[in-house]
């Protein structure tokens, strides 16, 4: 059974930093692109950063480039989303997701329809 587990959300004023996490299981790591959504509430779900399994090609949402970093252990099969200078409108459920498809016809970063996702980890910004 694949799994996608999040950690790391919480509250954090503004300006804070916070690290998430993704933990993959169930699935080889390397054939997959993994990285993260959010949704803020009463908004659509926003596609925010993308990190291939294999190579480590990274991809971010103009709105997130320069603040928010993508990494990935493969030995633990787990990517790390570290948020700096975070604002009040980052404030959203943050979502863990994987796709194959995608990838395995050279299209990176995923658009939608992905594999797998995660339950979600709450991040709130305060001011």
């Amino acid at each position: 059974e694949v799994q996608l587990v999040e950690s790391g959300g919480g509250l954090v004023q503004t300006g804070g930093s916070l690290i998430l996490s993704c933990a993959a299981s169930g699935l080889s790591f390397d054939v997959y692109a993994i990285g993260w959504f959010r949704q803020a509430p009463g908004k659509t779900r926003e596609r925010i950063s993308f990190i291939t399994g294999s190579d480590g090609l990274t991809w971010y949402a103009y709105s997130v480039k320069g603040r928010f970093t993508i990494s990935s252990d493969h030995n633990k099969a787990t990517v790390y989303l570290q948020m700096d200078s975070l604002k009040s409108e980052d404030t959203a459920v943050y979502y863990c997701a994987a796709d194959s498809v995608a990838l395995r016809v050279g299209v990176f970063p995923p658009l939608s329809g992905m594999d797998y996702w995660g339950k979600g980890t709450l991040v709130t910004v305060s001011s």
